[in-house]
């Protein structure tokens, strides 16, 4: 009996060291498996993540063919990326990151989780974003990337208002207004201007060669686009003829004829419209909500200068539910006919904004 109680303690022993092996056995593995796992995420985190001096990048959308690198680089650090297959061009930057990380030096390391998000953020996206020695982000176009997509997830309109805002001194919009004001009497304070009758009278003549214009292309459907846009609610034509028959009998002037800037806005709409749809909406998105905006309060400040604060109708908007109404439909028409675009047409639209700046701002000059 006590023979047997003893073969049965040894076997419990031999079972609790085997128990303890295969125990400190399977730790080891947990251990060596965690470890190896690291060294492979940090390893392609490495090789993901950007060093901000150490390479310069070019954003491109999938529809661009080729996009140049930088000249201020040398050539071992320059990427050069091609239309095609965007995972293509993903393994193509890895292969370069993974030569060049290992000379970056390690002041650049706390930039580089930061570079890393944003270029899978841009890669998802369906492009590669690349960020130049500075830090700074660079798209294709005249606008950056970052810049010209702000907004998007609250629609197109949205980007388009972003956009033009940017162009805005901060005269004009305190809180978004970033360009620098320049020497023209628009850019001016309205403190400053020194408006005619005359001046306005010839304004409001050329402003109605533009509304005329736009009305007409909508109405012409040059793109079946336009349709959505008929008797929008927006039109000023009708308004601007009574306007300025009120100059004419009640101030007694003579009416000049439009040749001026409103003529050459309206020639260049005119051509643009079978051009280019989504070019020619962003004139007509920044002409008609501009002025339902600040176009209002020039005119009201104006008229007190000079008319002795008389209302004209081009400030008043009684069709469709009046104006907050009319521009809702509008937005939400722009917005609709925005997705049926191209990343690339819409980006070619929103370049678009500082030739309608400029073109509004010949007109603008006339009462300035």
């Amino acid at each position: 009996m006590d023979q047997k109680q003893g073969h049965h303690k040894k076997r419990k022993r031999v079972l609790k060291r085997f128990m303890d092996r295969t125990k400190n056995l399977i730790i080891f593995i947990i251990i060596i498996t965690i470890t190896t796992m690291m060294m492979m995420m940090t390893t392609t985190m490495a090789s993901t993540f950007i060093s901000a001096r150490s390479l310069p990048v070019i954003g491109f959308s999938s529809n661009q063919r080729r996009v140049s690198c930088s000249s201020s680089f040398s050539r071992q650090q320059q990427i050069c990326v091609f239309g095609g297959d965007v995972s293509r061009k993903g393994r193509y930057i890895n292969e370069r990151i993974r030569s060049s990380s290992s000379s970056s030096s390690s002041n650049d390391k706390n930039n580089v989780r930061r570079r890393g998000t944003k270029i899978n953020r841009e890669r998802q996206r369906g492009r590669a974003a690349i960020v130049n020695a500075a830090g700074h982000g660079h798209a294709h176009g005249s606008a950056s990337s970052t810049e010209r997509r702000s907004g998007e997830n609250k629609g197109f309109v949205e980007e388009m208002r972003f956009v033009a805002m940017k162009l805005h001194t901060r005269e004009q919009a305190p809180k978004e207004g970033k360009k620098k004001a320049e020497k023209v009497p628009e850019q001016k304070p309205m403190a400053q201007w020194q408006p005619t009758k005359e001046g306005y009278l010839k304004f409001l003549v050329e402003s109605k060669a533009v509304y005329d214009a736009m009305e007409a292309i909508v109405a012409s459907n040059a793109d079946p686009m336009y349709n959505a846009f008929i008797d929008c609610g927006l039109e000023r034509s009708e308004a601007l003829d009574k306007d300025i028959q009120w100059f004419r009998e009640t101030l007694k002037m003579e009416v000049p004829e439009a040749k001026g800037a409103g003529k050459d806005y309206a020639d260049f709409l005119n051509n643009l419209a079978k051009e280019s749809p989504p070019r020619f909406l962003c004139h007509f998105y920044n002409v008609y909500f501009a002025h339902s905006a600040g176009g209002k309060m020039i005119g009201r400040k104006v008229s007190e200068m000079i008319l002795d604060g008389k209302e004209l109708e081009f400030y008043i908007w009684n069709k469709n539910g009046g104006l907050e109404k009319s521009l809702a439909e509008v937005k939400e028409n722009l917005n609709e006919a925005a997705e049926k675009w191209t990343r690339e047409e819409k980006d070619i639209c929103l370049e678009e904004t500082s030739k309608s700046f400029q073109l509004s701002g010949a007109l603008l000059r006339l009462i300035a």
